[in-house]
């Protein structure tokens, strides 16, 4: 196995982007279960916007977001629904990956000697291994222990 999965990170980013950027323009447009359920009581139009009764939907406002340019799946100011919704899912999967990609990379292994925190041995108060193999951690001090 390779160490380094090259093939199956950009593989499954071009997964990401091709279901972002196309099959979600497909994605129903009737209300999810939570849309539903916070519309039980209520009567609505053919445009879902309600029209007597009383339910939880009633209290709803806008997020503080929602005049962002990327609100509401699409992209604000675009005049085709389809590029507007594909668009800002490329580049929401983009970001999400950049942001990951990043954490990750911030957060890898390194060998020993590179970092803070690793040491190349050199005695017990350095962190080393007291017995001189160089390892520095604490299942080697515990091994040559014994």
């Amino acid at each position: 196995m390779s160490k380094r999965p090259w093939g199956f990170v950009v593989g499954g980013l071009l997964v990401a982007l091709l279901l972002a950027g196309v099959v979600s323009n497909y994605a129903s447009s009737h209300p999810d279960g939570l849309d539903s359920s916070l519309l039980k009581g209520c009567t609505v139009n053919a445009e879902d916007e309600i029209t007597g009764g009383s339910c939880p939907a009633q209290q709803t406002r806008d997020h503080e977001l929602a005049d962002s340019p990327l609100a509401d799946y699409g992209i604000r100011g675009m005049d085709n629904d389809f590029l507007s919704t594909g668009l800002s899912g490329v580049l929401g999967v983009l970001l999400t990956f950049a942001v990951g990609g990043g954490v990750f990379w911030l957060l890898r292994r390194r060998g020993p000697g590179q970092g803070a925190g690793h040491t190349t041995g050199g005695g017990d108060r350095a962190g080393g291994d007291p017995v001189g193999g160089g390892r520095g951690d604490d299942a080697s001090r515990v091994a040559n222990s014994r």
